[in-house]
Parts: C-alpha cells; structure tokens; sequence
C-alpha cells in the first residue's frame, strides 16, 4: 500500500485554503479599492508582489519554483492574459457594484461550466443530483437577485463582462493545468503573476488619475493594499492547488461555498447588502454546492480521476 499523501498535498488542504482565501480577498480589494481609486495600481501590486514573493523564498531554498523558458513562456502568456482579464473585470464589477449583485453572476456559472467540462475537457456530464443541485443554485441567485439591496446597470454591464471571461478562464487554466507540466505548483503561481502584471506597467503610465489618487495615499491605505498583495499570494497558491485536484465545474462551486463569509464580513463593513430573504437564498445556494458531485472522467479521457468526488469532507 503507498504512503498517504502529507496533509499539504491533499485536497481537503487546497479546497479549505482557497475557500478562506477567496472569501477574505473579496472583501479586502473591495476596501482597497474604496480607500485608493487606484485599480490598476492595486492589481498590478498583486500581480508582481506574488512574483517577487515566490522569487524570494525560491532564492532561500525554501520552496522548488519553474525558472522562466522560452516554451513555458509561451504557454502561460494566453494563461496569463486570460487570469489579467478576468482579475481586472472582477475589480471593475466590485468598483461599481456591491458584492452581493456580483455573487448572482458567480452562483449561476457552474451550470455553463459544467456543459464545457463535458465539451472540452473529457468530462461526463453530471448526475442527476449534480444537476438538481446547479439548478438550485441558479434558483437562489435568481431569488437573491430580486432582492438586490442597490440594483446599478452600469455594475450589472461589469458583471455580464466578467460572466463571460470568468467561463473562459475556468476551462482553459484547467487545460493548461492538464497539459504544461510544471516542477511545483509554485511555478504555476509565478508564471502566471508575473506574465499577466507586465501590461499593467502602461496602464499604470497612462492613468494620471491614479497617480494623483498615490499622491496623497495613507498609512490605513497602503495597509490596505500590502494586506490585498499578502492574501493574493495564498489565494494564486491554493487555487493553482486546487485546480489541479478538482474538474472545472467543480472548482467553480467550491469557490462559490466560501462566499457565504463574504457576504457575512460586507454585512459587517458596509451598509449595502441583502434582505433577510436574500440571504436565505445564498444559504439556499449553499447547500445546494455542498450536495453536489464532482463528474467523473469519461472512459476515452486520458487523465484519471475519483469517480463521483464529493468536494468537502463529511
């Protein structure tokens, strides 16, 4: 019988660091970007100090990472154009609308996610349980939707961007984890962050609006954004992580069973949120996520898989 795998190398580990991760995230470049009008400049500082940061502690010895080559390169550029867009429009939907408009989109992408696993990446599709369970997340984000606290179409329009190349991104990082062979998931981690924050450097330039808003940056703000940097290295850490142990679809639900905290801490910060029915229905939308099973592989897939994974431990 082999060894068991060390509990750092397990699911459980990688779903419960990116659901913590995701969740606080949310929340705190929704603060930065409240306490510095300054985007660009935050995601550019997640982007590059992930990099620098996994370059660090790989020059101590502390962690294995994939040095820069010229094919790898090439292959994580489209992954890192795709993760830069998707970021960027998720920071322009919180920048416009509140969190809980934002979650009636994440809520409903597992269902077209899920007919793309199918499509493209060898998946079967879901069981019937599976599928009553994304229906009943579909249903929740609907009912939650009705009860918007501030309904904004210009957030709405952010969202709808967001909605489409958040599918793309599911689908394709997934193939890519499938496919580019890294020697650590540090490796992923760098080479995505630090290929997607060098367009931000012209962004950056051609923004005098941001520069003015750096002007005059606090202490409580610079806070803010050093606390943005520091949990985006774990949130690119456990999602790699997880990515790579989960199907796309079911990456996708994951994440959405963390936001139940999000939504609890922007109760707590801000006084724009849902009615107690709208909560209900994220609650809804919850235990829907948590009865559903991963689709196994299809017999002609090449990879190998858990057939009927359930995502969180009983």
């Amino acid at each position: 019988m082999a060894d068991p795998k060390p509990f750092y190398a397990t699911t459980p580990f990688a779903v419960g660091g990116y659901m913590l991760c995701s969740a606080t995230l949310l929340i705190s470049n929704k603060y930065a970007v409240y306490k510095v009008a300054a985007p660009s400049f935050i995601l550019f500082s997640q982007l590059m100090g992930t990099a620098v940061v996994v370059q660090a502690f790989a020059a101590m010895g502390k962690i294995e990472c994939d040095a820069l080559e010229a094919d790898k390169v090439k292959k994580f550029l489209p992954v890192a154009l795709i993760f830069l867009a998707t970021i960027f429009s998720n920071m322009k939907s919180l920048q416009h609308a509140n969190v809980e408009t934002f979650m009636v989109f994440r809520f409903s992408t597992p269902l077209v996610i899920s007919i793309a696993d199918y499509l493209f990446l060898g998946r079967r599709l879901p069981c019937p349980r599976s599928w009553a369970c994304l229906v009943a997340l579909l249903v929740g984000a609907v009912g939650y939707a009705l009860n918007d606290s501030s309904f904004e179409v210009k957030g709405y329009t952010f969202c709808a961007i967001w909605y489409c190349i958040f599918c793309l991104d599911q689908i394709y990082l997934k193939h890519v984890t499938n496919t580019v062979k890294m020697r650590s998931n540090w490796g992923r981690v760098f080479y995505s962050n630090f290929l997607a924050s060098l367009p931000l450097v012209f962004t950056l330039f051609g923004n005098s609006d941001e520069f003015a808003a750096l002007k005059n940056i606090s202490f409580s703000a610079a806070m803010a954004v050093f606390i943005s940097v520091a949990l985006g290295v774990g949130m690119s850490y456990f999602a790699w992580m997880a990515r790579d142990l989960l199907s796309a679809a079911s990456f996708t639900v994951v994440g959405n069973t963390c936001k139940i905290l999000t939504i609890a801490l922007n109760v707590s910060l801000w006084d724009k949120h849902a009615s107690p029915f709208g909560i209900a229905c994220l609650l809804f939308c919850l235990g829907a996520a948590y009865f559903y099973k991963q689709a196994p592989l299809r017999a002609d897939s090449k990879d190998h898989d858990t057939e009927g994974k359930s995502l969180l431990p009983k």
